[in-house]
């Protein structure tokens, strides 16, 4: 019959990551993904021998800026959001030396002169705290003035990475 689903297909679930927010997970019938990285940052980290991983959509670099929005939703920073994701990701039992990161976003889409540069400090701030935690950036696709979307499949570790300009595919296994 043409157009059923396969068994796989109809077992995959997913879990849509919004602004400031993080998903974690081990089952491998899900694809965490999240939308319209624009200056915000996505941060995909994958353990292919745990097979489990996770995602986050940073707003912002910098907690100081609003104490009482990061105790309400630490995700949306990179200084609070990075650690929370990474102690997430131990209670599946993943092995920080296993981890592999892939970063995208930091885009300039306000049209003119950005002088807030929040895509820039976002860039910034990610590369600093993933230096500082000693998880290997092992492919980014950021800057420039495009939106971006990032898949992760859990199961396989494979990155489905959308711009305006194209999708590209590649594996954190």
């Amino acid at each position: 019959m043409s157009g059923a689903p396969t068994l796989p297909n109809f077992l995959q679930q997913k879990a849509i990551v919004g602004v400031g927010d993080l998903a974690v997970s081990n089952n491998t019938n899900v694809i965490i993904s999240t939308y319209a990285l624009g200056s915000c940052v996505g941060i995909v980290v994958y353990d292919s021998v745990a097979k489990a991983g996770g995602l986050i959509h940073i707003m912002l670099p910098d907690s100081t800026l609003s104490r009482d929005k990061a105790e309400k939703q630490p995700a949306m920073f990179a200084d609070t959001g990075i650690p929370l994701m990474f102690r997430n990701l131990m209670g599946l039992r993943v092995e920080r030396r296993r981890l592999k990161a892939f970063v995208a976003g930091g885009a300039s889409v306000i049209s003119g002169s950005d002088m807030f540069k929040i895509g820039e400090r976002n860039i910034a701030a990610v590369k600093k705290i993933m230096g500082t935690l000693g998880i290997p950036v092992v492919k980014a696709d950021v800057g420039g003035v495009n939106n971006r979307t990032v898949h992760l499949n859990v199961g396989t570790g494979g990155v489905i990475l959308k711009k305006p300009t194209g999708t590209s595919q590649f594996s954190l296994a």
